[in-house]
């Protein structure tokens, strides 16, 4: 900063952007808390239907969070702004009173004016006025008076610079919209930055030139900065794609690190967790500068990283992929990348275990688990997990085109999960494990359910869309063809259990066998007694039952229907039984008709279940009995959590069966009580192993759901106090007990297939 600039600044434009600044942080404080109450919470309680609760309810809820974010970027930039303002009239302070001490000693101060300045004698004694003797100072002043003022022009052009590049870089985060990065000033901005620019020149450093000192800084600074937008960015940019690769590769080549490996090798699982969580971070942003770094990482990604040699692009970071969340397209753009190189390589998939197939001198680029980490869909799958909108396109798109032997089109579903030859994999135990296909199944709960796997729907999710909605039926129909694809990968039930739990409307409709058409009346009252909102999985009831009953082989599987069933079976009751629900909502037959249908549909999805678990306990798996009774209890938590909110909104369910508030609001109380049987129950419904029979597990699970459908009717008639309150049990109990015989009579017909023991 040039001396004068400094010396004769006017700072009225700067407080007044930064008075400016402070109105439009309490402005956007108080529409951002409008926002909130007025648009996300009133949107999550009304009622939508069609389009709707596909578009605008999302829309609004995305477009509060702009508002938040919106205030979120003001306070920061009104931070760095009065900072910088302070910092720089200090400065200006600083000068001026090192000026003046100098006139004390006649030295002056001058601006050269080209950036610099001289320190001069101010009034030589030959031309000082008669009778005035000026002020004495030796070299020693001169010295100090100059590195004063260089240090105050230093630190001002320091905190100016900063500002500068904190705010561009703010700035630079999005295209649209705003920045959700936020800091308390500018300092920490600017420290961010600059630790960022620190990493990235270790990172770019030969392996063999890593010191275990700069792994731990290295490690210690993104495990700090990790969900920092700012430093992220700057970090990934700085160090760019190639580097990138290069340095994941590099550390994990045991010849490349070998001072760096034996010292650190225990660590690297963390430094690729910190690695994964800072690249996801700055994928997120609009930067001129990381959009190329995104469209340059795909490019490599069939290239050897390194040279002629060593893994390729995509391997490499697919592993960097294992942690966070990633941006959607460019999770889009590396997944269509990713699967042309897949066809290329593997001859249209069918040799995928040769092509990726670990050998013993290949390094071992995954520390975050067992797998080696050769298969790069397997980290692929892992970040599609947490980024439900990306693994929706992806698992949909199309893999083999229509032609040729495929008289079909062949999505990336139907290939992952039906027909790739998966490379094998084994721990340093030497046991199998299945980390690409348990991530498979993640990355399918997450693109049809619409949020990270392993996680509960909330409020906030938005109804199912046709693009979830026909991979979900995709799903279905593939368990059904082929039961053995969720049998004999067990591990993948949790998932699939989740999604059919959150499916329970479809899967209801399905078992009423009336054809879905929207102008049809029959499939019009459907609609009515099983009510969506978004769109429907359009599903055969042969595929439901027949994945249902596969479903119900598992135990973790059958406890998520299972308890998701119940819920849903008491919310419905509730919601019928509701004397205020629109005429034009109401279901056309009588309450004696409507309770009896759904506990009738809620009982085969039960016996469907229970089918499944009469084939894992008393099959050749042999699955203990109690380890069902395990994975029910466990749902005790997380149905605690959610049950009180109900399964609709409005009057009009969303597709998720747990979330939302039903009308009158007496949803949560009857599943809570429902929910509060089945689970204080499952424990005494074991069964010692020497008493297991057909016929003992049939009745158990008939008797438990006809007490759990028959205290659901009378819980919601006495919330709604009915005057048919002294009739509703019989209604349930009637309606259970056919509901059980549908499921026989399905089971039986697919016992063949299935290989299942009906009793």
């Amino acid at each position: 900063m040039d001396l004068d600039a400094l010396r004769f600044a006017n700072f009225k434009l700067l407080d007044d952007a930064v008075e400016d600044w402070g109105h439009i942080v309490r402005n956007l404080e108080a529409l951002a808390e409008d926002a909130e109450k007025g648009l996300h919470q009133a949107a999550t309680k009304a009622e939508w239907a069609g389009e709707n609760s596909l578009v605008t309810k999302e829309f609004i809820g995305k477009t509060a969070g702009e508002f938040q974010d919106a205030h979120t970027q003001a306070q920061t930039i009104h931070n760095i702004l009065s900072d910088t303002a302070g910092e720089l009239k200090g400065y200006q302070k600083q000068l001026n009173g090192a000026i003046e001490r100098g006139l004390k000693k006649n030295l002056t101060v001058m601006d050269t004016g080209d950036g610099g300045f001289t320190v001069t004698m101010n009034v030589h004694p030959d031309r000082a006025a008669s009778g005035y003797t000026p002020p004495e100072h030796d070299e020693h002043d001169v010295t100090a008076l100059r590195d004063e003022v260089e240090g105050i022009l230093t630190k001002a052009t320091e905190s100016d610079n900063s500002a500068k590049t904190v705010l561009t870089a703010l700035a630079d985060q999005t295209d649209y919209g705003f920045s959700d990065a936020t800091y308390k000033d500018r300092d920490s901005a600017d420290a961010a930055i600059k630790e960022a620019d620190e990493l990235a020149a270790l990172a770019k450093k030969d392996p063999e030139d890593l010191s275990p000192a700069d792994f731990d800084k290295l490690n210690a600074g993104l495990k700090q900065y990790a969900d920092d937008p700012l430093f992220a960015e700057r970090f990934a940019t700085g160090l760019g794609p190639d580097k990138t690769l290069e340095f994941w590769a590099g550390i994990n080549d045991p010849h490349k690190a070998a001072r760096l490996g034996p010292e650190r090798v225990d660590q690297y699982g963390d430094l690729q967790r910190n690695l994964s969580l800072t690249l996801a971070t700055a994928s997120h942003s609009d930067s001129a500068a990381m959009t190329v770094w995104k469209g340059r990482m795909v490019d490599l990604g069939d290239q050897p990283v390194g040279g002629q040699v060593g893994p390729m692009g995509f391997q490499v970071m697919s592993n960097l992929m294992r942690a966070g969340d990633y941006e959607d397209q460019f999770l889009k753009s590396y997944g269509t990348a990713l699967m042309t190189t897949e066809r290329k390589l593997t001859g249209n998939g069918e040799h995928a275990n040769m092509a990726w197939q670990h050998m013993g001198v290949d390094p071992w680029l995954n520390r975050m688990g067992d797998d080696s980490g050769d298969d790069p869909l397997t980290g692929y799958l892992k970040a599609l997990s947490s980024s439900p909108d990306a693994a929706t396109g992806f698992l949909n798109e199309e893999y083999l085109p229509k032609g040729g032997d495929h008289k079909e089109a062949v999505s990336n579903f139907q290939y992952l999960f039906e027909d790739r030859e998966w490379p094998k994999e084994t721990s340093l135990k030497g046991d199998d494990i299945f980390t690409g296909q348990n991530n498979l199944a993640m990355a399918i709960e997450a693109g049809t359910t619409g949020h990270p796997a392993g996680e509960i729907p909330t409020a906030d999710t938005p109804a199912h869309n046709d693009h979830q909605a026909n991979l979900m039926a995709s799903v279905v129909k593939s368990v059904s063809e082929d039961p053995n694809r969720l049998t004999d990968h067990g591990y993948m039930s949790d998932s699939i259990g989740q999604m059919a739990s959150e499916y329970l409307p479809d899967i209801n409709r399905a078992t009423t066998d009336v054809r879905p058409d929207g102008d049809a009346p029959d499939w019009q009252q459907i609609e009515k007694l099983f009510p969506v909102s978004g769109a429907s999985a359009q599903m055969s009831h042969a595929d439901v039952s027949r994945f249902l009953i596969t479903v119900g082989q598992n135990p973790e599987g059958y406890s998520a229907v299972e308890v998701g069933q119940k819920a849903y079976m008491a919310n419905l009751m509730d919601y019928h039984m509701n004397p205020d629900l629109p005429a034009d909502h109401r279901y056309g037959q009588s309450m004696e008709n409507t309770i009896t249908e759904i506990s009738r549909r809620s009982a085969e999805v039960g016996g469907c279940l229970a089918i499944g678990r009469q084939e894992a306990v008393l099959g050749p798996a042999k699955e203990a009995d109690d380890a069902y009774n395990h994975a029910v209890s466990q749902w005790q938590n997380v149905a605690n959590g959610v049950v009180g909110t109900g399964i609709g909104v409005g009057t009009s369910f969303i597709a998720t069966p747990v979330v939302g508030a039903a009308v009158g609001g007496a949803a949560g109380t009857v599943s809570s009580v429902v929910l509060g049987e089945l689970f204080n129950g499952v424990e005494g419904g074991h069964l010692e192993d020497g008493g297991l029979d057909s016929a003992k597990l049939w009745e158990d699970s008939r008797d438990r759901s006809i007490a759990l459908a028959q205290k659901a009717a009378n819980e919601a008639a006495k919330a709604h106090h009915v005057s048919y309150a002294d009739q509703v049990g019989e209604w349930a109990r009637y309606g259970t007990g056919d509901g059980f015989n549908d499921a026989s009579t399905d089971g039986r017909r697919m016992a063949d297939d299935l290989q299942t023991e009906i009793s």
